[in-house]
């Protein structure tokens, strides 16, 4: 499960809150007082939910918003007077005075989706380096000009080749350039 940092102005909030969640079972890596606190500690953690209020003695939520990292979510608890005025695209929230229900149910959403953004972009292939992206480039033009191939079919006729041997699309452009190259 996914980190969470609680960020309010008022220490006794922030513990307050702290204390809420770790009684549900949240795992709370953090209690900030400040932006530039809970900036720290999201470098530190590397990803999860910021937890907190709209403003800080030096920053609003919005700053915190724009400058944590994108493995972050954030999920925003204000007055229903503050978040009339308009949230931030990306920020979930929750209006004050507090419903314990709300926030918990709330908060476990914006950790599915976290956990949902992060398995998806883990089962994303790596992209690829120039250098990859040339020998396959490479392996096709010698298809096409040996074998009188559109790029399509040479293309085609690569990635049929790596699913039968069992190899990735770069290994099997570099055996081919191997091969006919002799």
């Amino acid at each position: 499960m996914a980190g969470v940092i609680v960020v309010f102005p008022k220490s006794d909030d922030a513990k307050s809150i702290r204390n809420l969640l770790v009684r549900n079972g949240y795992d709370v890596a953090a209690v900030c007082t400040s932006g530039a606190q809970a900036l720290s500690a999201a470098d530190r953690i590397g990803s999860g939910v910021v937890v907190c209020g709209y403003k800080y003695p030096d920053m609003l939520y919005e700053e915190l918003y724009e400058n944590v990292m994108p493995s972050f979510a954030m999920l925003l608890l204000a007055s229903g007077r503050a978040l009339g005025e308009g949230v931030a695209e990306g920020v979930v929230s929750v209006a004050m005075p507090l419903r314990v229900q709300e926030l918990l149910s709330t908060l476990d959403m914006v950790m599915h989706q976290l956990d949902r953004r992060r398995r998806k972009r883990r089962m994303m292939p790596p992209a690829r380096s120039e250098k990859e992206k040339k020998t396959i480039q490479e392996a096709k033009a010698l298809l096409m000009d040996r074998n009188h191939m559109s790029e399509e079919e040479a293309h085609r006729y690569l990635q049929k080749t790596s699913m039968d041997s069992g190899t990735n699309l770069v290994e099997t452009a570099e055996m081919l350039l191997a091969l006919m190259d002799r």
